[in-house]
């Protein structure tokens, strides 16, 4: 590394079982490069996700399906956690402080989290950062799910994004691959026919419940968000952290960047998860810490 700080120790990733605080209150100053996280949203209940199967069944089938043919479901398990802090922002706090501490001077956070906080976070995160190290807010939207019908339905979450320093940070927006113009027409054939790179708002599915990138962890994330932001923020050599790793998304995409990752959760449900996704390849560990 530039500045002589592996916290990995040549590992290209490492799955941590541990308290948040404890592990990024251990690692030295200025030696993470890009920092993710996703922490609870606080939304005051319990997050589940069943994994089913269907087999067919005319007898015993509890759903049908093309053609009248009947199937029967089988639940293979389920994942879940209690999304629920009583001061969120006391929980929050000491977190940040630490973040932003092991960062490198051109490092980034991108605080992932929804309406019901992030204005309030916003304020925190001035107060950590400094209002003049705040860089972007990026709306990542979405359409699936239930709807509501006495308000406007919640179909987008929040990302904050600080910088270490202002007049240092890394940032790559040609390493971001382009998407099309909503409107080629207005634009010109070459502009069009290359693409815009992405502004504030990125439209984006969640992960398919029957996608093969579902790994049966509840508020999993897709790959192509954790790409984009470490794609444009995290330099071709540098680490990539996530402190409420959960299915492990920002390790996938640091994998597939070429990038080197730090994930870190204190749930034995979502380590194990990550394990099976990001643990069997050549050079990632998986640790307990005591």
């Amino acid at each position: 590394m530039a500045d002589g700080i592996d916290i990995l120790a040549g590992a290209i990733g490492r799955i941590v079982l541990a308290d948040n605080l404890a592990v990024v209150g251990a690692l030295p100053d200025d030696s993470i490069d890009l920092v993710y996280i996703d922490p609870p949203f606080n939304t005051g209940k319990r997050q589940t996700l069943r994994r089913l199967r269907t087999v067919r069944d005319e007898a015993a089938g509890d759903r049908t399906g093309f053609g009248g043919r009947r199937y029967r479901t089988i639940e293979l398990g389920s994942a879940s956690y209690l999304d629920l802090q009583d001061d969120y922002l006391d929980f929050l706090e000491p977190r940040l402080v630490e973040i932003r501490r092991v960062l490198r001077p051109t490092g980034s956070l991108y605080l992932h989290l929804d309406y019901r906080e992030v204005h309030y976070a916003k304020v925190l995160c001035d107060a950590v950062f400094g209002r003049g190290c705040f860089l972007n807010e990026v709306i990542w939207a979405y359409d699936y799910g239930a709807r509501t019908k006495r308000r406007w339905p919640a179909k987008h979450d929040d990302i904050l994004v600080y910088v270490k320093d202002p007049n240092r940070y890394w940032f790559d927006a040609e390493a971001v691959g382009r998407i099309p113009y909503m409107a080629p027409g207005l634009v010109g054939p070459e502009k069009a026919a290359r693409g815009k790179l992405p502004t504030d708002t990125w439209w984006q599915t969640i992960v398919p419940p029957g996608g093969a990138e579902r790994t049966g962890y509840p508020t999993q994330k897709p790959v192509a968000v954790l790409r984009r932001l470490v794609a444009a923020s995290c330099p071709p050599d540098g680490i990539v952290a996530d402190f409420f790793a959960g299915s492990g998304t920002a390790g996938a995409a640091a994998l597939e960047l070429g990038r080197r990752f730090l994930l870190v959760d204190s749930n034995p449900e979502a380590v194990a998860v990550m394990a099976r996704r990001l643990g069997r390849v050549a050079g990632v560990e998986v640790v307990e810490e005591s």
